[in-house]
Formats: C-alpha cells, sequence, structure tokens
C-alpha cells in the first residue's frame, strides 16, 4: 500500500510540473526585480532580425553577460518596434551569438536572447 501511495504521489508530481510548463520565456532580473517576459513570437523576429540585418557582434575585453554593466564605450542600439511592447524601453547589444537586452539608464544586461 505504501508503495502505492508513493507511486501515487510521484505521479501527481510529474503532472503538475507538465502543467506548469509554458512557452512563454520569462526571466525575473534587476534590483526591483522587474520581469521581462518575450513571446515565442517575438523571439523568432529577434533572431531573425539579427540575422536579416547582418548584426555584428560587438568585441569586448570581458564577457557582457546577464547583471553585468555594459562598458561606456560600446553603443546601445534601440530596439525595434517590433520585437515586443515588454522590450521596447531597453537597448540591445549583439555579442556571443546572443541579443542582449540592456536598461539604458544603468547600462546592466537584464535578459539574454539565444
Amino acid at each position: 500500500m505504501k508503495k502505492l501511495f508513493i507511486l501515487a504521489a510521484a505521479a501527481s508530481l510529474v503532472a503538475t510540473m507538465a502543467n506548469a510548463q509554458s512557452t512563454t520565456v520569462e526571466t525575473t532580473t534587476g534590483a526591483a526585480g522587474a520581469t521581462i517576459r518575450i513571446e515565442p513570437e517575438y523571439r523568432t523576429r529577434i533572431k531573425s532580425y539579427v540575422i536579416e540585418h547582418k548584426i555584428r557582434p560587438v568585441e569586448t575585453q570581458e564577457r557582457i553577460i546577464v547583471g553585468a554593466k555594459v562598458p561606456t564605450d560600446v553603443e546601445l542600439v534601440p530596439v525595434p518596434s517590433d520585437w515586443g511592447p515588454s522590450v521596447t524601453k531597453y537597448r540591445y547589444v549583439y555579442s556571443n551569438d546572443r541579443v542582449m537586452l540592456v536598461d539604458p539608464a544603468t547600462r546592466t544586461v537584464v535578459h539574454e536572447i539565444d
């Protein structure tokens, strides 16, 4: 009976985890804990934009990662409006085959799109 209960509990947990998955990618970053949601359709547009416009990656001595500040000599590019309403207030940098969303006020990377 105990084994049956454990098996049922495990099956319930797996079902709950499967239902909790979402196609929306969400990241929580920044001092205020702001959440950035980027729908799959916009992620596809962003990746296509980089390829179609042949965006050149920036080269820096230090790797640009989420939470790091972008050096002042790196130009922050305005985010195109068709990337989605949740990201238009940010700027971006293309580095290491990833689009990095940057808070222009602090120059801090808040989200990575790979």
